[in-house]
């Protein structure tokens, strides 16, 4: 008789100390759990060895991007319950392995997950890395992971503003108008002026350079590590007639030597620099600066930790996503900030606006999903639709943040240019 998924309820809730809150469809078909919520379709007992094999959140993202599970119905009802047994136990013990019931449970799953060993990593994970954290070479790797994956694909998640960073949202406004307006916030927080030098750290495919230089007059130069992006980004300017006025360069931010600029925009950037490498990073863009020129630098922040010693990676998004990013609170980045030479004048969180920006984009997705899937891989598709999904409920829950910074270099006299009421930009 069809059981599995009565017997897969009963040892999650015994090895969990709780029930499972979505219904669960298992491969042979049963059902089992609460009617009117998301199931949870195990489509295969290899998921069960992946977990089995790499517990917690590294063995069901494997299952996932594999697709040997599944949820049918509403993707963040069924993130938000499953986040309580997954990502939000951090403070809870697990089940301990001397405990004799237990270890009935676990012998119990192994018997249901068949034969051992697990299948490998799907191959959308990043494979084992060596040498140190944050090298240039290592960093170009990490970059084209995740941003060479297609300029078509990420047109159809992005639409046509061809922004991946967090939009700038009023109450009735499209996503195409959210990102305008957060370029222009960032053009008015810089205060750029016909004739000005801009840096534009991590220019992505080029938006915030192509506005800036058509609609406030300024000299750009747009840095990025991804062949793609810059391709993309040169086609884009050549296109609207700015050749002369943008430059677009494959570039590390340690290599830039062709200061001084009158403002520097660092946007969605410095999650790549790396805490061992944050300080260097701010200290060459305080150099590059003129005297009295500005730095926005917009950057998603974790939350503090007691111990900040213990942080690691999530597994998942270093493995699928960003590898080697890292997300730091954002008392550490302006201690940073300030710490290679600049004052800090204004700080803004827009933590609710990116948590709607990802919807949007997680819609776009889900709505040419064949499409997506053609440009990428099965596996790539699915990878995106649940980072995104997830970081929506990371931002509306408080988990993670996003905050600009805008920071100064002082003059010598300790003049900084600003007006007396710095925030002229909301007006």
């Amino acid at each position: 008789m069809a059981d599995a998924a009565q017997r897969l309820a009963g040892l999650a809730e015994q090895l969990l100390g709780t029930g499972l809150p979505v219904r669960l469809r298992a491969w042979d078909g049963s059902e089992y759990g609460p009617p009117n919520t998301p199931t949870l379709v195990v489509r295969h007992r290899r998921a069960l060895r992946r977990i089995l094999f790499r517990p917690g959140e590294l063995g069901l993202a494997r299952a996932w991007v594999a697709g040997e599970i599944d949820v049918e119905g509403d993707l963040y009802e069924a993130l938000g319950a499953i986040s309580g047994l997954v990502w939000e136990r951090d403070d809870l013990p697990g089940p301990s392995l001397r405990d004799r019931a237990t270890r009935a449970a676990v012998r119990e799953l192994v018997r249901l997950a068949g034969p051992f060993p697990p299948p490998p990593p799907p191959r959308e994970e990043v494979r084992r890395r060596t040498g140190a954290l944050h090298t240039k070479i290592r960093d170009r790797r990490a970059i084209s992971h995740h941003y060479d994956v297609g300029n078509d694909f990420y047109a159809l998640v992005l639409g046509p503003s061809m922004v991946y960073s967090c939009a700038y949202w009023t109450e009735d406004g499209t996503l195409e108008d959210a990102q305008r307006d957060k370029l222009e916030l960032v053009a008015r927080k810089l205060d750029l002026r016909p004739g000005m030098r801009l840096l534009d750290v991590g220019c992505g495919w080029g938006s915030l350079a192509l506005h800036t230089a058509r609609e406030h007059g300024v000299d750009v130069v747009g840095i990025t590590l991804s062949r793609e992006q810059a391709a993309y980004a040169r086609k884009r300017i050549a296109d609207a007639g700015l050749t002369g006025q943008v430059e677009i360069r494959v570039q590390d931010y340690r290599d830039v030597s062709d200061g001084p600029y009158d403002a520097i925009a660092s946007i969605g950037m410095a999650e790549h620099v790396g805490s061992v490498q944050y300080l260097a990073y701010a200290r060459t863009l305080h150099a590059l600066l003129k005297p009295g020129g500005r730095l926005l630098n917009h950057q998603i922040a974790r939350r503090p930790q007691e111990d900040e010693g213990e942080y690691s990676l999530d597994a998942f998004i270093d493995g699928y996503v960003f590898p080697d990013g890292e997300l730091a609170p954002l008392g550490r980045t302006v201690t940073q900030l300030e710490s290679a030479g600049f004052e800090v004048r204004d700080v803004e969180s827009l933590r609710e606006h990116y948590a709607l920006t990802l919807r949007k984009w997680v819609a776009n997705l889900e709505a040419d999903w064949p499409e997506a899937i053609r440009l990428s891989s099965p596996g790539r598709a699915r990878v995106w639709r649940l980072y995104m999904a997830a970081s929506a409920l990371a931002f509306e829950r408080h988990r993670i943040g996003v905050n600009q910074v805008l920071a100064v270099r002082t003059a010598r006299s300790g003049a900084s240019g600003l007006p007396l009421r710095t925030r002229v930009w909301t007006g």
